[in-house]
C-alpha cells in the first residue's frame, strides 16, 4: 500500500512540482540580472564595447554626496576618448535628465593614453576605464534614481557612434562600500589634481615662434627623478597639439616639453594668431604620478641657464639610483628592525670562529643568495600588483593579517631552531656537499636566514631607500627588478665581504658550551620580535585574531619540542600538525571579525586625523602643519617618534597649538594615504612633511629624523619668528 501511494504521488503530483520549479527557475533568471548586483546597472553591450553605471556605496546614507562610475570595457584594438581627444575623436557625453533626487553629477577624467597613428595624435583609453562621477542627492531621506543617456564614439580602423541608456537605483540607508568601490577608487587615483600635484610641479609655460612654427615649451620638476614623463595640452577650441619632445634636465629632476601647435590661423576669438598670454590647461604624467594646472603662456623661450641635456634615457641617473639603492640597503643592516637578524649573523660568525674558512665562505654566500633571492621575489610580487592596477609600496605586506601571521609562525620556527628543536637544511644532495665542505649546519639554514633578514628589514627605512624605491615603483618592471636587486646587494654586502675574506671569521672566539647558551638567549630575542608582530596584528586585524595567532605559535613550539624529544618518529608526526597550524592561522582573519582592530587610533591631544584637503586651507590661514605618515608596523617610524617627540622643544610646540600636528595612520590599507604618497613619488614610510606660509608645497623631511631637522623645517615653513627662535 505504501508503494502504491508513493507511485501515485510520483505520477500525479510530481509533474505539478516540476512545472512549479521550472517557472520558479525562469522567474529567478528574469529577476537575477536586475537584482544580483544592486550597485550597478545592466551592461549596455555592442560588438565593440559594453558600458554600465556602478555605485561606490550600497546606499545613499547620511551624506548627500556619493560616488558613481561609468564603467567601459572595450574589445582589443578599440578605444574611447578623453575629454580633449586630440586630432580626432569625440569624448563620451552624458545626459542625466530623468534622474530622481539627483542634485548634480560631475564626471572626472582619468589620465589618458596617447595613440599615434599616421601622424595623428589622439588621447583616450583602451581595454577598460572607469570615469568617476561625484554626485549628490537632493535629500538623504529617499532613494536616488539615476538615469544616464551616454553618447560615445569608439574607434579602431573605423569609428562607430553609440548611445547607451543606463539606470541605477541607490536605496536609502547603509552607505558602506559596495563591491565596486575599489574599482572606482583605482581609476579615481589617476585623476589629476588641480594645480600643482605634490611631488610633481608644473613650473612655467612659454610660447615660442621660430622657423619651426608656433610652439609651447613647458618646464616641470619632480622631487623624485622622472621616468617616462608626458604632457597633454588643452586650450582654445580648434588648436591641435603634437606629441611633446621631452628633454631631461638636471639629472631627470626637471624636464622640458616642446610641443608644436597648429590651428591658430583658424581661430577668430580676437586674440590674434599668437600663443602669447593665452591660457592653457596642462596635464603632466609620469607613470602613476599626475599633476594638472591652468597657466598662461609667457612669451619667449625658457632661460638658457637650465642647461638642457639630450632627450634620451639618462643612464647615468639610473646608475646613480642603483648606487643609492646599494648604499640604502647597506645602511638598512643597521636599522632596529634588523637587530634580531644581526644576532643571527653574530651567531654564525661565532660558530665559524675556529672552523674551515671555506665552510664560512659557503655559509655566508648562501645567506647572501637568500637575501638577493628574497628581494627579487619581493620585486616580482610588487611588479605583479602594480601591473594589476593595485597600490604598491615598501612594507605594505605588513598591512595584511595573513602575512603577519605567517611571519609570526616563521619567527617561531627560527626561535625553535635556535633552541635546538630541529635544523634547517636543503635537500640531501646539497646538504651532503655542504657537509663534505665542513659546513655541518647546512647551507639551507644560511639561505633561509638571508631570506628571513629581508622579511624583517621591510618595516624599516633608511637614508636613500625612499628615493630608490620611489624611482623603482614609479618606473617599469625592469626598473623594479634592477633597483630591488641593488637593494638586496646592499643588504648582502657584509656577507659577500666575509665570504671574500673568510679568514676574518677565525678572529672570533672559539666555539664552546657558551654558544649553546647564546643560541637560547637569541631564540628568546626572536620570540620577543614575534610578540611585537602580534601587537601589530592586533592593530591590523583585532585582538582576537592576535590571541589566536599567539596560541598557534605556542602550539607550534610545543609540537616541535615534543617532536625533538620523541626523535625521528616525532619529527615525522609534527609535519601534519605544523601544516594544520599554518592553514588555521592564515584562515583566521577571514573567520573572525576585524571590527576590533585598533588601527587608526590617534592621540587627539596632539594629533588630528589626516585630511589632505584641509592642509591648503590651514596654510592659507597662516598656520604651519606637521604631517606624519606612520604605521604600527613601521619600526623606523617608532624610532623617529622617540627621537622627535621625546624632545621637549618639539613636544611643547605640538602641544601648544602653534604647530598643527596631523597623523596619517597607514597600519591598515588606505587609498587616501596611498594616493598622497604616490603624489610625492613615495611608496613607503616613514614620510614626514612640513607645510607653512613660506612653504605651501611643503618640505619633505628625510627618513631618519632628529629634533633639529624638524625644528629647522618649522622655522623655514612658518612665517613666525617665534617658531624660528625655538630652534
Amino acid at each position: 500500500m505504501t508503494w502504491v501511494t508513493s507511485m501515485t504521488f510520483r505520477v500525479a503530483i510530481a509533474p505539478i512540482f516540476s512545472r512549479a520549479a521550472t517557472w520558479a527557475f525562469i522567474g529567478f533568471l528574469a529577476w537575477y540580472p536586475q537584482n544580483a548586483d544592486s550597485a550597478s546597472s545592466n551592461w549596455a553591450e555592442t560588438d565593440q564595447t559594453k558600458v554600465r553605471m556602478i555605485a561606490g556605496t550600497q546606499g545613499v546614507g547620511d551624506s548627500r554626496e556619493f560616488r558613481l562610475g561609468l564603467h567601459f570595457q572595450m574589445q582589443p584594438g578599440w578605444k574611447v576618448y578623453w575629454r580633449s581627444p586630440g586630432d580626432a575623436g569625440s569624448p563620451p557625453n552624458v545626459n542625466w535628465d530623468g534622474s530622481q533626487n539627483l542634485s548634480n553629477a560631475d564626471i572626472q577624467w582619468p589620465v589618458p593614453l596617447r595613440f599615434s597613428v599616421l601622424g595623428l595624435e589622439t588621447l583616450g583609453y583602451k581595454n577598460e576605464v572607469v570615469f568617476p562621477v561625484t554626485a549628490s542627492a537632493i535629500t538623504t531621506s529617499q532613494a536616488v534614481d539615476v538615469k544616464a543617456r551616454i553618447h560615445y564614439l569608439t574607434c579602431n580602423d573605423i569609428c562607430i557612434p553609440y548611445e547607451a541608456n543606463l539606470s541605477l537605483n541607490l536605496p536609502t540607508g547603509d552607505a558602506g562600500p559596495s563591491e565596486h568601490a575599489h574599482l572606482i577608487n583605482r581609476f579615481r587615483a589617476t585623476v589629476p589634481d588641480g594645480g600643482t600635484a605634490h611631488g610633481l610641479k608644473i613650473e612655467a609655460l612659454h610660447s615660442v615662434k621660430d622657423d619651426k612654427g608656433m610652439r609651447l615649451q613647458l618646464v616641470a620638476s619632480a622631487q623624485t627623478a622622472f621616468t617616462q614623463p608626458d604632457a597633454f595640452f588643452e586650450g582654445a577650441r580648434g588648436l591641435a597639439y603634437g606629441k611633446p619632445n621631452v628633454t631631461m634636465i638636471n639629472g631627470r629632476s626637471q624636464a622640458l616639453f616642446d610641443v608644436s601647435v597648429d590651428g591658430l590661423d583658424g581661430l577668430d576669438d580676437g586674440k590674434g594668431q599668437t600663443l602669447d598670454s593665452r591660457t592653457f590647461v596642462v596635464t603632466l604624467v609620469d607613470g602613476k604620478r599626475v599633476a594638472e594646472k591652468s597657466l598662461v603662456a609667457r612669451p619667449g623661450a625658457p632661460p638658457t641657464a637650465l642647461s638642457f641635456s639630450a632627450p634620451t634615457r639618462d643612464n647615468v641617473s639610473l646608475i646613480s639610483i642603483l648606487l643609492l639603492a646599494i648604499i640604502g640597503g647597506l645602511i638598512l643592516n643597521l636599522m632596529p628592525c634588523v637587530l634580531p637578524v644581526l644576532s643571527l649573523k653574530l651567531l654564525g660568525l661565532v660558530q665559524h670562529g675556529d672552523g674551515d674558512p671555506w665552510a664560512a665562505r659557503a655559509g655566508f654566500l648562501a645567506s647572501a643568495t637568500g637575501i638577493i633571492a628574497a628581494f627579487l621575489v619581493l620585486a616580482g610580487a610588487l611588479a605583479s600588483l602594480k601591473g594589476g592596477g593595485m597600490v604598491v609600496g615598501w612594507g605594505i605586506q605588513f598591512q595584511q593579517a595573513w602575512f603577519l601571521i605567517g611571519l609570526a609562525l616563521l619567527i617561531t620556527l627560527f626561535a625553535c631552531n635556535l633552541w635546538g628543536f630541529f635544523e634547517l637544511r636543503l635537500p640531501q644532495s646539497i646538504s651532503d656537499a655542504s657537509i663534505r665542505a665542513g659546513n655541518t649546519n647546512g647551507l639551507g639554514g644560511h639561505f633561509l636566514q638571508g631570506a628571513f633578514a629581508t622579511l624583517l628589514a621591510t618595516p624599516c627605512s633608511a637614508p636613500f631607500l625612499g628615493t630608490a624605491v620611489g624611482f623603482a615603483l614609479a618606473g617599469d618592471t625592469a626598473d623594479i627588478f634592477l633597483v630591488f636587486a641593488a637593494l638586496g646587494l646592499g643588504v648582502a654586502l657584509p656577507y659577500f665581504l666575509i665570504a671574500a675574506f673568510p679568514k676574518t671569521a677565525t678572529w672570533l672566539p672559539k666555539p664552546g658550551t657558551w654558544v649553546v647558551k647564546l643560541k637560547i638567549v637569541l631564540g628568546f630575542a626572536l620570540a620577543a620580535t614575534g610578540a611585537w608582530i602580534l601587537t601589530v596584528l592586533a592593530g591590523t586585524a583585532g585582538a582576537t585574531v592576535a590571541w589566536v595567532a599567539a596560541g598557534l605559535m605556542a602550539a607550534s613550539g610545543g609540537v616541535l619540542y615534543w617532536a625533538h624529544k620523541l626523535g625521528h618518529a616525532g619529527i615525522k608526526l609534527s609535519a601534519p600538525a605544523l601544516l594544520a597550524a599554518f592553514l588555521v592561522a592564515t584562515a583566521t582573519p577571514h573567520w573572525l571579525s576585524q571590527s576590533t582592530a585598533s588601527a587608526g587610533k590617534i592621540d587627539n591631544t596632539i594629533w588630528q586625523p589626516f585630511d589632505e584637503d584641509i592642509i591648503p586651507k590651514l596654510v592659507a590661514e597662516g598656520k604651519t602643519v606637521y604631517l606624519d605618515v606612520t604605521a604600527d608596523w613601521c619600526i623606523t617610524c617608532l624610532v623617529n617618534k622617540g627621537l622627535v617627540l621625546g624632545d621637549q622643544r618639539v613636544n611643547d610646540l605640538l602641544s601648544s597649538g602653534k604647530i598643527i600636528a596631523m597623523q596619517a595612520d597607514w597600519t591598515k590599507p588606505s587609498d587616501a594615504i596611498s594616493r598622497y604618497l604616490a603624489k610625492h613619488g613615495r611608496y613607503g614610510i616613514p614620510f614626514n612633511m612640513v607645510y607653512g606660509p613660506n612653504k605651501p608645497d611643503g618640505i619633505v623631511l628625510p627618513e631618519l629624523l632628529s629634533a633639529g631637522i624638524v625644528l629647522d623645517a618649522f622655522g623655514t615653513a612658518a612665517d613666525n619668528p617665534i617658531l624660528t627662535s625655538q630652534k
